[in-house]
Formats: C-alpha cells, sequence, structure tokens
C-alpha cells in the first residue's frame, strides 16, 4: 500500500502544503492546484477543522490526486486525518509513539526529521520515507550529507523550498519536495486568489519537469 503511494510522490514530484484559516478556503485552495497539475497535496490540521477540509478536498480532487494530512501531531489527528480519507501522514518533528500510531494505519507516513539521529530512529520504527524540515536552514547540501550514511534513505525537504530550489534538491536525492508558503500563500487562500494560486504552481512544475 505504502509502495503505491511513495511511486505516486516520487512521480508528483512537488507536494503543495496549504495552510488556511477555513475548511472551505482549504478545499479550494487544493481544487486549484490540482487544477494546475498538482498531483500531490498536502493539507495541514493547523486549518481548523482539517478533518473537514480534508474530506471536501477528496471529493472535489480527481481520484489520481494524491492527498494527505500534514502538521499531524497527536494521535487524534491520525485518526480524523484517515477518517477523512487521507493517503498519507506528515509530521512536523519525530515523536516514537506518534509514528508508531501512523505506521499502523498502514498510510504512508513521513516523521520530519533533520538530524542524523533522528533518521535513524525514523528507520528503526519503520518509516520508508521522512520530511526532511526545516530544510531550507540545512539546503541540499545538508541532505546529500544525510544520504551518506543512510543511502537508502527517502526523503521529501519540506520549508523554505523556492521554485528556483526545485531542481538542486531533485539533483541531491530527494524523491520530492514540498512546499507550502512559497507554492500557495496564506494570503493568496485567504483572499481566494486562485489564478495566483495556479500561476505558482505551474512555475513550481516547471522547474520540477526539467529536474
Amino acid at each position: 500500500m505504502t509502495g503505491g503511494a511513495l511511486a505516486r510522490l516520487r512521480r508528483a514530484r512537488v507536494i503543495a502544503v496549504v495552510r488556511a484559516e477555513a475548511p472551505d478556503a482549504a478545499a479550494g485552495a487544493a481544487h486549484a492546484l490540482a487544477d494546475a497539475g498538482v498531483q500531490a497535496i498536502e493539507l495541514t490540521f493547523t486549518t481548523p477543522g482539517a478533518g473537514d477540509a480534508l474530506r471536501e478536498a477528496r471529493a472535489r480532487l480527481p481520484p489520481e490526486v494524491l492527498l494527505g494530512a500534514g502538521t499531524v501531531r497527536t494521535l487524534d489527528d491520525v485518526r480524523a486525518a484517515v477518517d477523512a480519507g487521507a493517503e498519507f501522514l506528515v509530521t512536523p518533528h519525530l515523536d516514537r509513539p506518534l509514528l508508531e500510531g501512523m505506521l499502523e494505519t498502514g498510510l504512508l507516513t513521513m516523521p520530519g526529521v533533520f538530524t542524523p539521529s533522528e533518521v535513524a530512529v525514523a528507520l528503526d520504527a519503520g518509516a520508508e520515507v521522512v520530511k526532511l524540515f526545516p530544510a531550507g536552514t540545512g539546503g541540499p547540501a545538508h541532505l546529500k550529507a544525510l544520504r551518506g550514511p543512510f543511502p537508502e534513505l527517502q526523503v521529501v525537504p519540506t520549508g523554505g523550498i523556492r521554485a528556483a530550489d526545485v531542481q538542486a534538491w531533485i539533483d541531491a536525492g530527494a524523491a520530492a519536495v514540498g512546499a507550502g508558503s512559497e507554492l500557495c500563500p496564506p494570503a493568496l487562500v485567504r483572499g481566494g486568489d486562485w489564478d495566483a494560486v495556479r500561476a505558482a504552481a505551474a512555475r513550481y512544475l516547471d522547474e520540477a519537469k526539467d529536474a
């Protein structure tokens, strides 16, 4: 199950991370992103009513778009995400009991890591892929360094990644990149400026296509 989701993430290259102030805004952003061609979208639990946002987005999105839940911080979040139809789960941090609970769902799980010790714990727990966060503070060189002792590591760097950065991250070995406010600025989501969201997504996809 998770292998299929990971393969889809790798094909998508770009995961759009959506933070919104209301479920309908999150679902609207997801729809605009899918219109632009984004094939993997993550709605975060910082959005009030995140479960409702996931349900609404899943109902509006084409089935080929992979929909995940991000900023998962508690087991209650995990249950809500699964109930709402999330296809992958992402944390901003590494918490062993939380990670084990996420893995028990059978969904593709991406724990947030930054250090070699955190990578080792995540892999030992059974994670297939990790989220390198915050990626922008370390850059692609940090990813390359981590993959030295962990050559099998599947990584999705997230945080501070601009469209122009995508190729460097893919070249460094990233399975895909996650882009939040740089791709889907909260102000655009708040204002419902879906044309601007689609234009930003197109820039990222153009870079990913050439990577």
